[in-house]
């Protein structure tokens, strides 16, 4: 393993995850995933064989403690941690109306994209600051700073954006810059990268009326997102902090 070069996902195998996955490991850090999908069934099977990798809930403390104990005891310490991590609602034809979860449905989605991040800063940020030294990157949306535009989904029968994705990245938002106050003096740099649309096969007609809304009239690629993240990791970044870098294509600027 290449010193100082340990970077922690939660999410790795997802969609973008994935995609930060690859993009590290061909960068030569040392990888280090939580994600509860199975490795067993899982098609990523490079990303997994160069990578530490833990099946885990990031919304449980105890588990997210063992994580903690295990790299500590085999002294494996992170040195960035990204917070990728989220359940999103995908736009689908529905029965009913999906904009206002359940207590149930809010509870997991709020678990999972506030609490998990809450408790890796917890545990892997604190270990940061007793060494003075290292990156969180929490990874937002361009709704973390607008509202959804409903009027996009007009195709899909009672589907709406919930509202919970907009409360969990507009509260990540905010616990990027109480964490970047706290840990600057610590020489500890927390920032946000929020994606607007990514292209991935999405319905065409879903596609045309997203690119309306967008400047530079495209979605975006996953690769479009690489520089950033590389930036944002790069130990001569040490004075950018408490920042939500926005890739949108323009989106959120009319």
């Amino acid at each position: 393993m290449i010193k100082n070069k340990n970077v922690l996902i939660t999410g790795g195998l997802g969609f973008i995850g994935s995609f930060f996955s690859k993009l590290l490991i061909e960068n030569e850090y040392n990888l280090i995933i939580i994600d509860k999908k199975d490795p067993k069934t899982h098609t990523q099977k490079k990303i997994l064989k160069k990578s530490i990798f833990f099946k885990s809930d990031i919304s449980s403390e105890n588990e997210i403690l063992k994580i903690y104990k295990y790299l500590k005891i085999n002294n494996i310490k992170i040195n960035y941690l990204i917070n990728n991590a989220a359940i999103d609602s995908i736009p689908k034809f529905s029965k009913k109306n999906s904009h206002l979860p359940n207590k149930e449905d809010w509870n997991k989605e709020l678990d999972v994209g506030l609490t998990g991040s809450y408790l890796l800063i917890k545990y892997f940020g604190e270990d940061m600051k007793k060494r003075k030294k290292g990156k969180i990157v929490n990874i937002g949306s361009d709704l973390s700073v607008i509202a959804p535009n409903q009027d996009i989904y007009s195709d899909f029968d009672n589907f709406l954006k919930p509202v919970s994705y907009s409360v969990i990245k507009h509260g990540l938002l905010g616990m990027t810059k109480y964490f970047a106050s706290l840990y600057a003096k610590e020489n500890i740099q927390v920032n946000m990268l929020s994606p607007g649309p990514v292209y991935n096969k999405q319905n065409k007609k879903f596609q045309k009326k997203l690119i309306s809304l967008i400047p530079a009239k495209k979605m975006a690629n996953k690769e479009d997102l690489s520089q950033t993240l590389l930036f944002l990791l790069n130990d001569k970044n040490n004075y950018l902090t408490g920042q939500n870098i926005i890739i949108d294509g323009g989106r959120t600027i009319i």
